[in-house]
């Protein structure tokens, strides 16, 4: 069943991203708008960033069952404690990592946008003024930086848990 969940997991991000891109090219070929066809792009990532989720949830919940009750202990207050100790300490270990992947996916994107925003201003006043070139690189490289700093706070919060 835990195979089943990790190729889940893989697999239907990947078909679900094709199927959409496919549907939205089709749409696009007959005529429809470019917005509609990126509102349904973004509704079909986001309906996927959920199930993958989900699935994730589902597989480490299964792998944490074992663990739990593996616990063979005489008194069953011990055994309790001993649950507990090792599902928070899970839990903990789940949203660090979650958090982790958030971090760097979102600071990504944020870099992803400026430099979008600044590279093409650079490159336009680079091509106005030669000289301008030094500056404009600054400017496209902080908007690069964003996507660093997540990924140096993603890897702080890796080595807390």
């Amino acid at each position: 069943m835990n195979s089943i969940l990790y190729v889940s997991a893989i697999i239907l991000p990947v078909v679900g991203l094709t199927l959409s891109a496919f549907l939205t090219f089709k749409k696009r070929m007959e005529g429809k708008s470019v917005r509609k066809a990126m509102r349904v792009n973004l509704a079909a990532f986001l309906v996927l960033i959920v199930m993958v989720s989900v699935f994730a949830f589902c597989a480490s919940a299964e792998n944490e069952a074992p663990v739990a009750t593996a616990a063979t202990v005489s008194d069953t207050s011990e055994a309790s404690e001993a649950t507990e100790e090792t599902e928070s300490k899970s839990s903990a270990n789940g949203l660090g990592l979650l958090a982790a992947g958030l971090v760097t996916g979102l600071a990504g994107i944020g870099g992803g946008i400026a430099v979008a925003a600044g590279a093409p201003a650079a490159i336009a006043a680079t091509s106005e003024d030669p000289k301008s070139f030094g500056k404009s690189l600054i400017f496209v490289a902080l908007g690069e930086s964003i996507a660093l700093y997540g990924v140096v706070i993603s890897i702080l919060i890796l080595n807390k848990v």
